[in-house]
């Protein structure tokens, strides 16, 4: 028998170490604060794990393009601010428990600090933007910032929605999760000096992946075990997100198979039986296999637009980075 390689993202870890340092100094400088709370709910999110892939992403691409300057340091903790902002405020929408393993801050803390630290987080996030001294870096990341909002919003209103349709779940998904991918990946060519059309493949490459994660953990949200994913299985279930694996199972379904659905989506407190009842639909109608050959698809997306830089190792790390990204377990 004929194993699978088993990809991951520890070379891009390894080749971005050094200046993951530097970005992990600032990000603990940036959080000192004469308030005791901001720097105690910031920095247990900060240091309660998650993969850095974002401002990996922002280093990558800054080195793929040769930049010979330093100002991807700021902009790489700038980019896990806003990432760690927006978790913050996620957990207080979604009611979440569980948070990279760990207890969610909210729960600790309340919402309301969760909410106000991350209100700080986003602001020393921009102050890095602008010390980066690139307008064209911070009108990327700002415009990030509001369309990443404008997708939790969007996600907000589709909620318990079976009528969603798959077109408007990617809208949500590029917003909400994808578009910080690409912002990051962006800025790394534009802090380069790159052509513009080096910054647009980065762009489109960082999309592409973006997507592929998210459907990865859409599929992880039903398939996976706390232990590897870092939140209680069945989070987008109980908390009514319609996701991929539902909404293609849902469209390939008879009419009675319909009518559970929608009263297993409509159930006010959902329980363990009704997760699993809903797993067995997913799984009936090859929802999971479906949901992971659109990851690969985006993958091979991104893959593509790598071809357009010389072999190196980093383009090498990035690329085991893509292929990590649709075959993960975690």
């Amino acid at each position: 028998m004929t194993l699978q390689k088993k990809y991951g993202i520890e070379e891009l870890i390894s080749l971005t170490k050094k200046d993951m340092g530097l970005v992990n100094d600032l990000i603990i400088q940036r959080t000192i604060s004469n308030t005791d709370m901001i720097p105690k709910v910031s920095q247990y999110l900060i240091s309660s794990g998650g993969k850095r892939l974002r401002p990996m992403l922002t280093i990558a691409s800054s080195k793929l393009c040769g930049c010979k300057n330093n100002y991807y340091i700021p902009l790489a903790a700038g980019v896990e601010f806003m990432h760690t902002a927006t978790l913050l405020h996620d957990d207080v929408v979604d009611d979440s428990e569980m948070r990279r393993g760990k207890i969610a801050a909210r729960m600790l803390w309340g919402n309301e600090a969760s909410v106000l630290v991350g209100d700080y987080l986003l602001g020393e996030a921009f102050k890095m933007m602008v010390e980066a001294q690139s307008i064209k870096a911070l009108e990327v990341l700002s415009n990030a910032a509001t369309v990443i909002a404008e997708g939790e919003v969007m996600q907000l209103v589709y909620s318990n929605h079976l009528s969603i349709t798959p077109e408007m779940y990617f809208q949500i998904i590029n917003y909400k999760t994808a578009k910080l991918f690409s912002a990051a990946s962006e800025i790394g060519a534009i802090i380069s000096d790159s052509s513009k059309e080096t910054a647009e493949i980065l762009r489109d490459f960082g999309s592409y992946l973006g997507i592929a994660f998210q459907l990865s953990d859409d599929a992880l949200d039903y398939t996976s075990t706390i232990d590897n994913i870092g939140k209680d299985i069945g989070d987008d279930f109980f908390e009514g997100k319609v996701t991929y694996p539902i909404i293609y199972s849902y469209k390939k379904s008879n009419k009675e198979e319909k009518k559970l659905w929608e009263r297993l989506i409509n159930k006010k407190n959902k329980n363990a039986n009704d997760f699993q009842s809903a797993l067995e639909l997913i799984d009936k109608k090859k929802g999971f296999e479906k949901t992971l050959a659109e990851a690969k698809k985006y993958g091979e997306k991104a893959l593509n637009c790598l071809e357009n830089f010389e072999k190196s190792e980093m383009k090498s790390a990035l690329e085991e980075a893509v292929y990590f990204s649709y075959t993960r377990d975690s």
